[in-house]
């Protein structure tokens, strides 16, 4: 993981060149891992889909690498809760993360934070950006948002989604000590990040097609390979929530520039996938 601003503005670059998104430091997720239910735990595992399991949370970089994975927190806890239980989501809850400071997206006067991208699992702050639940009618700026919002953020689902299509242990229900199953499922991810970074491996691990791509002439999405795999790693829980009126405005900032000549993407009118 980045441990300075300037690392961090690296990560914010990437995903400004490659997904037209700026201040965006990563996107973040988290998973269920089937266990067996640990000697003396009760229902501290037993999650919202009424099996044990513990969570796999990740952020990931422009390039479909793992910036940082926590795996261990217990399936019962709730969406808000797993982050608040990683050393990530502290440190960031709690600004001890390096992270740079704010400033103005590109063409813009307001000063906005860099945000990590993230679906409805988790709570909307200053520094955590997911789509808008309200007027998601094709066409406006809300609607607008929630696809470049969701287009950098498949980055992390496409990671997930291949990490379990290779690594099939992810699939089965892990049935070793607490200990062991944590280090497997960081040792996958590890793995995961070798061989993205790896030339030789790369091309085996994830060859061209593996991924999610757009139809930008149809405003369709083209599903990757793994996505053939039946199987899928079982979302966190959504519950609704509240959010500040700060985190809203960083928000409402990020669709002026989306849709202002120097943020917009030409396709983006044309986009007709679920808000």
């Amino acid at each position: 993981m980045p441990l300075q601003a300037t690392e961090w503005k690296r990560v914010a670059k990437d995903f400004e060149d490659r997904w037209n998104f700026p201040h965006c430091l990563g996107a973040m997720d988290g998973k269920h891992i089937r266990i067996i239910c640990p000697p003396n735990s009760g229902t501290q595992y037993f999650n919202y889909k009424q099996f044990f399991s513990i969570v796999l949370f990740a952020v990931t970089d422009a390039r479909y690498n793992f910036l940082y994975v926590h795996a261990g927190v217990q399936g019962r806890i709730s969406d808000g809760g797993v982050f608040r239980h990683t050393a990530f989501g502290q440190a960031l809850l709690n600004q001890n993360l390096d992270i740079p400071h704010c400033e103005p997206l590109p063409g813009r006067e307001v000063s906005t934070p860099y945000v990590f991208l993230a679906n409805d699992a988790f709570p909307l702050t200053e520094n955590i950006c997911k789509p808008y639940t309200v007027d998601l009618n094709i066409g406006s700026p809300k609607r607008v948002c929630n696809y470049r919002i969701s287009r950098a953020r498949r980055i992390v689902e496409n990671s997930f989604g291949i990490l379990a299509s290779i690594f099939r242990i992810l699939h089965t229900t892990i049935n070793v000590e607490m200990k062991d199953v944590q280090n497997i499922v960081v040792a996958c991810a590890y793995l995961h990040n070798f061989l993205r970074r790896n030339t030789r491996g790369k091309a085996l691990y994830s060859p061209p097609g593996t991924f999610d791509r757009e139809d930008i002439d149809l405003g369709t999405m083209i599903h990757g390979s793994w996505q053939a795999d039946g199987e899928r790693l079982t979302d966190l829980r959504v519950l609704g929530r509240n959010s500040t009126m700060r985190a809203k405005a960083i928000r409402d900032e990020f669709i002026h520039y989306f849709m202002t000549e120097r943020g917009r993407v030409a396709w983006q009118d044309k986009y007709l996938g679920n808000p």
